[in-house]
């Protein structure tokens, strides 16, 4: 009887030290994961795009072109062949205002956007005051209509640099 209990308390140890401390036992089958999504690289959809008449026109009146201020720096508006009128007009022949500071043309069918390089004027101003720091800047206008969207052809001003002191 003793070897009985002897084989008993080896077994009993054997499944215990299996259950606590053996190898782990590979998990459980599982299904495949689904792939992750890509990120989305589709440009955003075109928005409509309002038709500029011929011949309309925007340009800087201040400060002129080579110009070297102080901040802040007063910029001019001007347009022709087209009435201003505030964001969220959508009157033929109508838009305002939007100053690129150091920054290229914006897609021609997404609004512009609003940021320190795209300064709105929705509220039809023809001139504002804008902080500059010291250093040289381009300056350019863009209409957009009353979704913030560049006319259709794009009514925008001849690029004006200037060096602010």
């Amino acid at each position: 009887m003793t070897n009985r209990l002897c084989v008993t308390a080896v077994a009993t140890a054997f499944v215990g030290l299996a259950a606590c401390g053996g190898p782990p036992s590979p998990p459980p089958a599982q299904a495949p994961a689904a792939p992750a999504a890509a990120p989305s690289t589709a440009a955003p959809a075109a928005m409509p795009r309002t038709p500029a008449p011929t011949g309309a026109s925007v340009r800087i009146i201040e400060p002129a072109a080579g110009a070297v201020v102080q901040s802040p720096v007063t910029v001019r508006f001007a347009i022709e062949g087209m009435a201003l009128a505030p964001a969220g007009n959508h009157d033929p022949g109508t838009g305002h205002h939007h100053l690129l500071v150091d920054t290229g043309m914006p897609a021609p069918d997404q609004p512009i956007p609003t940021d320190a390089n795209h300064i709105h004027f929705g509220k039809a101003q023809v001139e504002a005051q804008i902080e500059l720091a010291p250093g040289q800047h381009t300056l350019q206008l863009l209409l957009g209509d009353g979704n913030h969207v560049p006319h259709d052809p794009p009514v925008a001003s001849e690029p004006v640099t200037i060096t602010v002191e």
